[in-house]
């Protein structure tokens, strides 16, 4: 893992080098990404599939195989399992309107986390809106993991499917997810699981989960923005009509009517982001040349390093504030940390005068809901400071977080 192969983190902001701490909200990317879309386009551009000339027969090619390459990445059966996306919020909402199509009825239920992205929680709202059914939420605990005996006695003959964030963008919690899986399969409950947070900073194999719907972005994987997949076990996705219509995704079409094309393409409406998937193959081969275990361990050790430095500038500063307030603190995480800052009366400093400071020195940090309101209602607070890594993230880069903390601190208390 080399720092040298991202070049934005060879920059001074506002004179201070910079700290890049907002990989939950996307990713920088390193050097052989950028010269692989930079190829793509000065070499063999050209609309994918179906074209009968060099250039498109190598683009189709190089779409292809990046399809294999994030396939085998993830532990898939076959790549015809991994359908392109914009990203994992299309990828949710594609599979809320064709399963919801499909699945759905009035009454039926449809099971999420009280931690959950937006995105897994608004497309399950406006299917529910559309077919009349229930969404149920699984609480949490006062530790702010997952109730799984709650959990257990929300499954019922109702439930027709779950989705649960593998990794929560917000406190980085990682979820039981075979537990969920297995408990759900057990009422044979198809179970989505949301690998946005997870993919970038874990080995994830679908099979050995026995998830039947996976869904990741690239750009939070080191890969370009725009791009991401669903990933479904084959005997589901053969269940489920398009979502969209228009080219590639059709067999035949006639005034009388229109068949359609076999996976994956039958969800792959229009000209893909066939760049992107290429780039995002080399952003896959760059992360498994680091190891995707060598890049877990080192983010681990990054959030037990940074957590216990938040607790030495609490004691240090004990006369000006209260506590820091880690949420999760002590918690199996990948990737995140969140925190508040409370001063000396008890009162909490606001995220967003805090965030404003720390970018002035040079460090970037996520403050807010991070969407994913019902969560940060439920911890009672208006947001809160998020701090993500990625593999070139360094302990001296935790040092200056902690240094630009101090000092906004004495400045607004």
């Amino acid at each position: 893992m080399n720092r040298s192969d991202f070049p934005i983190l060879n920059q001074q902001v506002h004179g201070k080098p910079l700290v890049y701490f907002d990989n939950a909200a996307t990713s920088q990317k390193p050097q052989c990404v950028i010269d692989a879309i930079s190829e793509a386009y000065s070499t063999w551009n050209a609309n994918i599939h179906r074209g009968t000339h060099h250039l498109s027969q190598v683009a189709t090619a190089k779409h292809e195989e990046a399809r294999t390459i994030l396939a085998n990445m993830i532990g898939a059966k076959s790549s015809k399992e991994v359908l392109f996306t914009r990203g994992t919020t299309e990828g949710l909402n594609m599979l809320a309107f064709s399963f919801g199509e499909a699945f759905i009825r009035s009454g039926d239920e449809i099971t999420v986390s009280a931690m959950e992205h937006h995105s897994n929680i608004v497309p399950w709202q406006m299917l529910c809106q559309r077919k009349n059914a229930v969404l149920r939420v699984i609480p949490l605990r006062d530790d702010l993991t997952l109730d799984l005996a709650a959990y257990e006695h929300l499954l019922s003959p109702r439930t027709k499917l779950v989705s649960i964030a593998h990794v929560s963008n917000v406190l980085g919690i990682i979820n039981p997810v075979e537990e969920i899986i297995r408990l759900a399969h057990a009422h044979n409950v198809p179970v989505c699981v949301d690998g946005a947070q997870s993919a970038p900073h874990l080995p994830v194999n679908v099979q050995a989960l026995d998830c039947d719907f996976f869904v990741c972005s690239g750009h939070k994987m080191y890969a370009p923005t725009g791009i991401g997949l669903l990933y479904g076990k084959e005997q589901w996705l053969n269940q489920l009509p398009p979502y969209q219509g228009g080219g590639e995704m059709i067999q035949h079409v006639s005034w009388e009517g229109t068949t359609y094309n076999e996976l994956p393409y039958r969800f792959e409406a229009g000209t893909p982001d066939y760049v992107g998937s290429y780039a995002w193959g080399v952003a896959a081969q760059y992360m498994q040349q680091c190891g995707i275990e060598t890049i877990a361990a080192h983010e681990k050790q990054l959030i037990a390093y940074a957590e216990q430095q938040l607790n030495a500038l609490a004691a240090e500063l004990s006369s000006q504030i209260s506590r820091i307030a880690i949420y999760a603190a002590g918690q199996k995480k990948a990737g995140v940390l969140s925190f508040n800052i409370y001063d000396a009366a008890g009162n909490l400093i606001h995220p967003f005068d805090l965030g404003t400071l720390l970018d002035q020195l040079g460090v970037a940090v996520r403050i807010g809901h991070h969407c994913a309101e019902p969560l940060i209602t439920h911890l009672q607070v208006p947001g809160t400071i998020r701090i993500s890594f990625g593999l070139y993230n360094t302990t001296d880069e935790v040092d200056l977080l902690i240094a630009a903390l101090k000092r906004a601190i004495q400045i607004l208390v």
